[in-house]
């Protein structure tokens, strides 16, 4: 059956972590990675209004929009209502502000930016449904959907109240496929039940599965030795159906270089391959974790508001993967709004509701000690 972006070649540039010198974007690499990018037939750039506070998008009109013909890419952006927007017309001119720093004169894919949580009534206190349904009608969004972080029923629930959605941008790997917490698989399936196609994000866990355990590590070369452990991420997020694309943030020419030698012809995981990334994303769960579940039942009696479950998630991050930049970068994302670990009073009222029984005051002593 068709869908839209079928004919999508199945990488996206995602320039939310373009490459950098210093705290500057490196336009001349970058324009060598969207050149190569193009040549190697790929077409999907991802930006957004607050990537590198509005800095991805220029340069996004700076290497790409200014250099190659309209028709021969396709650009997305994003629209963050909830990112300090204090009225409707705050709100609105994040559209307006993304076309002229773009410069695209319209945008192939427009999305809603990371739904879920408290986040999504600012898109309904301001109506910014209706607002980009009206740009759709005048040409200068081609196709209008969201990107979502939160469970799969406040997904299935948002899809219900908005069939007008034309696609949804989803984290999807295979280290969070069952997780209890990001619910990819649960998320993918409530997408497919309402007829959605699949912009994946996350395909590495933000660099994540790139670096794994000796051990892990092995299961995958012993299949292929010469493959790429990111090739192991994003080829199992491409094998799924109904796939846009799947963004990958790539940050040099060599992590571009890697991923179009195995997606410039992709083919699907076999099946053994895909046995071999249940093995893995199984001996993953067996690691020494914090097993949080993300019930949230220690935040609603929480004094200090402290942000726990999302603290827990950055340490895990450390804590499976070892890796320590991504960790502090959760931390700060999960913290934006205060409830850090060092708030913690030690009152015990997080352990007395914790159905793990995990000890939330020293998992905070941790944390702050390690990402705070």
């Amino acid at each position: 059956m068709a869908y839209l972006g079928q004919d999508v070649k199945k990488l996206g540039f995602g320039l939310m972590r373009p490459p950098m010198l210093g705290q500057e974007i490196d336009l001349a690499q970058l324009e060598r990675m969207v050149d190569l990018f193009l040549e190697h037939g790929f077409t999907y750039f991802d930006t957004a209004y607050g990537y590198l506070e509005g800095r991805s998008e220029e340069a996004a009109r700076r290497t790409l929009v200014e250099r190659h013909p309209r028709e021969s890419f396709l650009l997305a952006t994003k629209l963050p209502a909830w990112a300090g927007a204090r009225n409707t017309a705050e709100a609105e001119e994040m559209f307006w502000t993304s076309l002229r720093r773009t410069g695209a004169g319209y945008f192939d894919y427009y999305l809603l930016h990371n739904l879920g949580d408290e986040r999504t009534r600012y898109f309904d206190d301001y109506n910014i449904w209706d607002f980009a349904a009206a740009r759709k009608k005048e040409g200068l969004i081609r196709h209008l959907g969201f990107s979502f972080h939160d469970r799969a029923d406040v997904l299935d629930g948002i899809l219900t109240r908005h069939p007008d959605m034309d696609f949804v941008q989803l984290q999807i790997n295979y280290a969070d496929w069952d997780s209890p917490i990001v619910e990819s698989r649960k998320c993918y399936e409530a997408a497919r039940k309402h007829g959605k196609p699949v912009v994946i994000m996350e395909p590495v866990k933000g660099g994540s599965l790139a670096a794994l355990p000796k051990a892990l590590e092995t299961r995958f070369r012993a299949l292929e030795p010469a493959a790429s452990l990111s090739s192991w991420a994003i080829r199992f997020a491409a094998s799924l159906e109904n796939v846009v694309t799947v963004l990958s943030g790539m940050s040099n020419l060599d992590q571009m270089r890697d991923n179009i030698s195995f997606m410039e012809h992709f083919t699907p995981l076999s099946a053994a391959e895909r046995a071999a990334v249940d093995r893995v994303r199984a001996e993953l769960t067996e690691l020494p974790h914090i097993p949080c579940t993300g019930c949230r039942y220690c935040v609603k009696g929480c004094p200090q508001e402290i942000a726990i479950p999302g603290i827990f998630r950055a340490m895990n991050n450390y804590l499976l993967y070892a890796n320590l930049p991504g960790a502090r970068g959760n931390y700060a994302w999960e913290t934006r709004l205060g409830g850090t670990a060092d708030k913690c009073v030690e009152c015990g009222r997080c352990m007395e509701v914790c159905p793990q029984h995990i000890r939330i005051p020293d998992e905070l002593k941790k944390a702050r000690e390690l990402l705070g």
